[in-house]
């Protein structure tokens, strides 16, 4: 069935482009999954985002305060099956203060290819949070940005599921569930780890600390709430290296603890850890700066600094008498 319609709503116009089935679902506060395809307004119809292309639906949790809420408007009148064409107007896509399907876009691309929607590893400059404050990385989503204008939305409908049939993943969840589901995803984490399943347990870590990223991005940096946050995030990334660590992923635990030693000086067991990797890569000064610098920020490790030294002596001397005999280290 085609043809179009008016939603009740101004701004928003409907072409059904195929009918769905049954009665129309009941949408209270349950999950939603849909293919969604966004188009300009253009004769071109440029196509700025394809669920399909990128090879996984969206699912979204109606009144969660979805920051593009007009989807929700537009999937309350949907039957399980349907496919519609939306048009809907820049009021609807955009506000003055906050450009919010160029945002929303950001972050869904970033989930469709398996990373943070976040970006909850990556510690800047000023200069560069200047930089990255004017642009979303995406040429497509910052000309949308800086020239808002209408969309049309391609959705194809798949399933509603109320509360008690779903486990919403940490994304659909809102401030306050975030912040309670941590300590669990903490715990879990901890479990797995002293289990000996460190990439499971890296999960958990990674999914608490994209929680408190979701929540600290809505506090003033460097004031005590945030700096609350900031404490949490730490520790949780320092559990998430030690996984890498003996999952000998030593270049990533030296970016991550790097991150963290610059922002936070005096954080001694990021030193460790990033000491640690640096031995196991043979960068001997680097390692001996870190251990140096553990035994300055905690006297009380004197013991297993003296440990972690004399095997780091060992190794190199190990390769030096490599380097004598062959011209090359030979791992």
């Amino acid at each position: 069935m085609e043809g179009i319609m008016m939603m009740g709503v101004e701004g928003i116009k409907k072409t059904i482009l195929h009918g769905g089935t049954g009665e129309k679902p009941k949408f209270v506060t349950g999950s939603v999954t849909f293919h969604f395809r966004t188009e300009l307004c253009n004769d071109e119809r440029t196509v700025i985002d394809d669920s399909k292309k990128a090879g996984m639906p969206m699912e979204m949790v109606i009144g969660n305060l979805f920051k593009l809420d007009v989807w929700e408007i537009l999937l309350m009148s949907m039957h399980i099956g349907e496919v519609a064409e939306f048009c809907c107007d820049v009021i609807h896509t955009a506000s003055n203060s906050d450009k919010l399907y160029p945002i929303v876009a950001k972050s869904l691309r970033r989930i469709a290819v398996g990373k943070d929607p976040v970006d909850w590893h990556i510690h800047t400059c000023g200069m560069a949070n200047m930089v990255a404050y004017h642009s979303l990385g995406y040429d497509d989503l910052d000309e949308l940005q800086k020239e808002p204008q209408p969309l049309y939305f391609v959705m194809e409908l798949l399933k509603v599921q109320q509360p008690s049939e779903y486990d919403r993943e940490s994304w659909a969840l809102n401030d306050e569930e975030r912040l309670k589901a941590v300590p669990v995803l903490h715990g879990q984490g901890n479990k797995l780890f002293k289990q000996g399943r460190y990439d499971d347990a890296t999960l958990k870590y990674k999914e608490a600390i994209m929680c408190i990223k979701n929540v600290q991005t809505k506090e003033k940096a460097w004031e005590a709430p945030w700096l609350r946050l900031e404490k949490m995030a730490n520790t949780l990334t320092l559990n998430y290296c030690q996984c890498l660590l003996l999952m000998e992923e030593y270049y990533e635990v030296i970016e991550h603890t790097t991150d963290i030693i610059n922002q936070h000086p005096g954080a001694m067991k990021a030193f460790y850890l990033r000491g640690k990797a640096h031995m196991e890569v043979w960068n001997e000064a680097e390692a001996r700066d870190d251990f140096m610098s553990v035994l300055d920020l905690d006297p009380g490790m004197k013991k297993t600094i003296k440990k972690e030294l004399a095997v780091l002596k060992m190794r190199m001397e190990t390769v030096r008498r490599s380097r004598n005999v062959s011209g090359a280290i030979r791992f």
